[in-house]
């Protein structure tokens, strides 16, 4: 068995929850997994707690609110009186208390309304930082897929998540990774609290990933393919502590873990971001 590695978390977007892919990943040494109440169909607490309930112990366990059933499909919400209710739901239908719930795209429910917005944020991250001091999770955090969006209604009198998670990759924009940046500095988060998501975009099979060159933001990454050094550049656009990747299959799993070995190329990355900028600020208003 390898040395357990926080910096990979297996994300279960879409995964079919099967015993086999857990049980691989603690061989791999990745013993964290990332969640949600809305995965799976709204079922992959209940089928985590059924399928590999013995195994749950032995992982750290993240999952998020924030989108609830519907007869019309799922809707998003920041009311706290449902944030609190879906955490409770979350640690009993795991049958253990999660050691992070993150609140997930808060943006979803932003209307532009600044004053408003910024009203609505506070109470949802208060909700989430009673239920933390309540012992029903571990830690809150903040998972967005637009960080630009919750510039500017940060309070600082409102509750502070502990960890942020968001996109991280070569298909991030220059505004979302200076963003993430921008909200991890408010909050005074360290780069191990912040963690990154969907490093390959949601899809590792699109022919991008050999049309480009990866490696050349790695410092040896020649004995890697063009996927494992995207996954590995990943930790540095924005840098972030741990990245929640999905994979149905522990042999895919394991290249990615391999891909730690190799060191990434701090210059070259700063150099791409500059260029993002510079491409960013070229664009016609």
């Amino acid at each position: 068995m390898r040395v357990a590695d926080p910096r990979v978390v297996l994300g279960l977007h879409r995964s079919r929850h099967q015993r086999h892919l857990l049980t691989g990943a603690l061989d791999l040494g990745v013993t964290a997994i990332d969640t949600s109440t809305n995965y799976l169909g709204f079922l992959s607490h209940e089928t985590l707690a059924r399928t590999v309930g013995d195994l749950l112990p032995r992982f750290t366990v993240s999952t998020k609110v924030g989108y609830f059933p519907s007869p019309s499909g799922a809707v998003h919400s920041l009311a706290p009186f449902r944030l609190r209710a879906a955490v409770e739901d979350a640690a009993r239908d795991l049958g253990r208390e999660p050691d992070v719930v993150f609140l997930h795209n808060p943006e979803q429910s932003l209307r532009g309304d600044a004053r408003r917005d910024r009203e609505v944020l506070a109470h949802a991250c208060a909700a989430l930082s009673v239920t933390t001091a309540k012992g029903l999770c571990g830690a809150w955090g903040i998972a967005t897929w637009d960080p630009s969006s919750l510039l500017g209604l940060i309070d600082g009198a409102a509750a502070r998540p502990s960890v942020l998670m968001v996109r991280a990759g070569l298909l991030v924009g220059a505004r979302m990774l200076d963003a993430a940046d921008s909200l991890s500095e408010a909050w005074d988060l360290d780069h191990d609290n912040k963690w990154g998501m969907s490093p390959f975009g949601g899809n590792t099979s699109n022919p991008l990933w050999e049309k480009i060159d990866p490696r050349i933001f790695l410092c040896d990454g020649g004995i890697l393919s063009h996927v494992q050094a995207a996954f590995r550049a990943a930790y540095l656009l924005p840098r972030v502590g741990a990245v929640a990747v999905g994979s149905d299959e522990p042999a895919h799993l394991g290249e990615l873990v391999e891909a730690l070995s190799c060191a990434a190329d701090e210059q070259v990355i700063n150099e791409y971001r500059s260029l993002l900028r510079d491409r960013l600020r070229g664009q016609p208003a």
